[in-house]
Formats: C-alpha cells, structure tokens, sequence
C-alpha cells in the first residue's frame, strides 16, 4: 500500500509502485493541469512539488513527475498545480497574467509550480527566482514576460524579513493556507507507515529514476522494484577523517547543498550548473549516474579525477573497488548480479586545486559534447600528482591515465600543457556523433585541458584560442 498526500487529500493505492506519479496523477486522479510533455525531463511541463521532512522541518522540491515513480511519493506531500489554487489567482498566477506570460499556456502550470516552490527556500532573491524556473521550457514567449513575472513574485519575497518561511507565503497568497497543517499531518503519517519499499529479489533498484526512466518507460511500472530513496536519509554525505561518504540516495542538490562539499570545492555552485535542470537535480543521484555509465555523465567525468571508490553490496556483503575500474566496456559494469552501490568514497582536501569543464550545444540543461575534470596536488609550482578525466572522448567515462601520469612530477608551464594534450589526443578514442564530428571533440578536449590550467593558473603564458 502506497500512501501520501496529494494536495489536501490522503492517498492510499495499490497500483505498480513503478508507475509514474505523472499518470497517476492525469489517469487516475484526473488531474490534468499536470501536462504530458517530453515524458524524459526535459520540458518542465509536468513539475509538481514534494515535500518531505529536512532536520525536522518540511521542505519542498520540484522535479519531474514523468521521471518520478509513485513508490517515490510514499509518506510524502505531492502538490500539482491544482494544489496551489486559491479563491482568484495565487500571486504568481496573477504575476503571470499582468505580464502576459502564457500564451498557448501548455507549459504555464510547470512554471506556476517551480515559482511557488520559492516560497520554501531560505534566499528568494530575482537570480533565485529565474533559477527556480530553469527546467522549464516555454515555446511562446521569448521568456521575457515570464522574467518580468519572475521579477514580481521576488519583489514580493523581499518583504519577509524573519517571517515563518510557510506562513508569510499564505499571508501573501502564493500558496493556500492548507499548507500550514501540513507538516502535523505529513509527522503523524510517517509515525504510521513503514517508509521503506524494499521486494525481495527486485528486478530493479530505483533511486531517482531520471535515466531509468527515459530508458525503459513502457516497461518498468512491471517490473520488481526496491527504492533507495525511501531508506533513512540522515547522514547522507559524512566526513570520517580525510575520507568523505556519499550515499547512493543523495542527489545532486544533497551534494550542492552539503557545507562538506562546499567547503572542498569553492566552484561548486558554478559546476553544478552545468549539470541538468533544477528538478532533475532534486531528483538524480551520484549512484544513478556511475551505473547508468554514460560515457559523458557529468559526476562520473566529477569522482574520476578524484580517483573515488565505490562499496557495492548484494544484501549480505560489501565489496569496494575504484571507480576506475567499474567500466569494462560500453555500458559494462564491475557489478554483479543482485549488487547496487550503497555508497561512494573520496579523499577530500582543501589545499588541492581541482576543476570541472563541459561544453554542450545549449550552455544550460543539455548532455555534454565532451567534459573533463582535473585533480591536482601541487608542491608551488611542481605537480606531485595529476588525474585527468574525460567524457565523451570513448565507449566509457576515461580516466586519461597516461596524460596524468606524464603532468606528474613536472612543473607548470605552456610547453607542459601542449605536451599533455598531444599525449591526450593519443590516448581517446571519440566517435562522430550528433553531438559532434570526431575531430570536433578532439579539438574541444583540447581547450578543455587548457582551460583547466588558465582557470587553476591564471598567469600562465596559455594561449587561449588555437
């Protein structure tokens, strides 16, 4: 039995846990303001909030409900568009009318949804606001109008100095005032219900579900699923010594928002930019994204350079082996059957340099042409050790083993640079592709190596442009 709230209403089910909560939120609970675009997370027009409790207090985020399967939704709150009316416009809808926002209006709920969720952040700023919107896509307006209404909604914010987060948005009529019983009513729901969905001997086990989804949609809502993101979350990402630990259910917001990471890399917020939308972010996870073995996902190209391992475990015992060594071959893993990732590990220091490239065909939510990563431990100006990475460069997310082996030992300098990139260029193996012609990507795993020098070493001699 599945159960949550959707909206102001207990819900108990029983259909597939695997069915998205997309269509059971159009075809069984004829909720239709939540539209059916993309179905693969790309257009925004089916976002909806979920709430959930963060150290003992509710917190909301958007995501995708194409992607999101309904065991995901087990013992949380789910609001739709419908969820957010109020008697006349909430002001957001009325921010959007004023400003001529919507034209056909098929994507206008998404966007309503992903602005009201603003109401539930700690900084609510216009940046924050635009941010908020930044999954979803509107064919009509040029978006201007959609930014003015941005703008409005955040002037509105600006009045709420040390006001109760929940209460100043209902006192301000961005979310109707049913959202102030919810927390009680979401504690004592959980006090009630095992959060866990686990099946023995499960076909699947899902976490976030963003690749999964758009693999295998006609046919996971039949299949045996455990989910990971109902286990217990405290203590997601931990430090033990100079070790840090990740779980396999922290997503990629757990990561931007964790003060461990923060303090480990001061570019975090720029990197994870570049990584998706904001309600794919709420919902992927470092574990989805090593074992779904794309050759250009983002945090695997992130933890090569780190030289991270990864614990596998099938129930019974654990086994841990460097994620260098995961990928055998085009989509093979080092995993056997039964086994998932429980969790990730790395070293963290704060006095090495590190950084993180990507270049796409859109700057903003598209899948990487070639990205690179470099880890650096650095004596002055000598290189101790270096690791660079590499995606879509080969059939698996590289590790350019023999261009961080020739940088190490060696002192900075334009020739070095140079050298390394030809030895590189040796070392890759990249396809032609709708995301680029072979030498294209050759030429941009080029540029990439040398921005990570001009970005870690800003008076080096480099010339930028060859």
């Amino acid at each position: 039995m599945i159960q949550f709230i959707l909206n102001e209403r207990l819900i108990q089910t029983e259909v597939s846990p695997g069915m998205t909560l997309l269509d059971f939120i159009r075809y069984e609970k004829h909720l239709t303001g939540t539209k059916i675009g993309c179905r693969e997370g790309d257009c925004g027009a089916c976002t909806i909030l979920v709430g959930d409790f963060l150290n003992d207090e509710i917190n909301y985020s958007s995501v995708t409900s194409c992607l999101m399967a309904i065991g995901n939704a087990h013992g949380k709150h789910i609001v739709t568009i419908e969820g957010l009316n109020i008697e006349g416009l909430n002001a957001v809808q009325n921010a959007f009318a004023e400003e001529g926002a919507t034209q056909c209006g098929f994507c206008t709920p998404g966007f309503i949804v992903s602005l009201c969720g603003l109401s539930f952040k700690d900084s609510q700023s216009f940046s924050d606001a635009i941010d908020a919107m930044n999954g979803n896509i509107c064919r009509c307006t040029g978006y201007k109008s959609i930014e003015r209404a941005g703008e409005k909604v955040a002037e509105i914010f600006t009045k709420r100095g040390s006001s109760d987060k929940i209460d100043f948005a209902v006192n301000n009529k961005i979310i109707p005032a049913y959202f102030q019983n919810i927390s009680a009513w979401l504690k004592k729901l959980q006090s009630e219900i095992k959060r866990e969905i686990f099946t023995e001997a499960p076909e699947v086990i899902l976490s976030g579900g963003t690749d999964i989804y758009v693999q295998q949609h006609d046919t996971i809502d039949e299949k045996q699923i455990s989910f990971i993101s109902g286990r217990k979350l405290s203590n997601l990402i931990e430090r033990n010594g100079e070790y840090c630990y990740i779980s396999a259910a922290a997503t990629v917001t757990d990561i931007a928002n964790s003060k461990i990471i923060q303090k480990t890399f001061p570019e975090l917020s720029h990197y994870i930019k570049l990584v998706s939308s904001t309600q794919i972010r709420n919902m992927a996870t470092l574990a989805g994204n090593f074992v779904n073995a794309s050759p250009i996902g983002d945090f695997s190209i992130f933890f090569l350079a780190l030289d991270a391992s990864i614990v596998l475990t099938d129930g019974n015992s654990e086994r841990e082996i460097p994620l260098r060594n995961f990928y055998l071959g085009y989509k093979i893993l080092d995993k056997r059957p039964g086994e998932h990732i429980l969790k990730i590990k790395f070293r963290l220091s704060e006095d090495e340099l590190f950084n993180f490239e990507k270049v796409s065909k859109r700057t903003n939510l598209d899948i990487a042409s070639v990205n690179s990563a470099i880890h650096l431990k650095m004596d002055e100006q000598d290189i101790v050790e270096a690791s660079i990475s590499a995606g879509g460069v080969g059939p698996v997310p590289k590790f350019l083993e023999k261009t961080s082996a020739f940088l190490s030992g060696k002192k900075v300098s334009a020739s070095l640079i140079d050298s390394a990139i030809k030895i590189a260029d040796d070392e890759i193996s990249p396809i032609s592709d709708a995301r680029g012609t072979e030498e294209y990507k050759r030429l941009l795993l080029s540029q990439l190596i040398k921005a990570h020098f001009i970005k870690l070493f800003p008076n080096l001699p480099l010339q930028k442009f060859s």
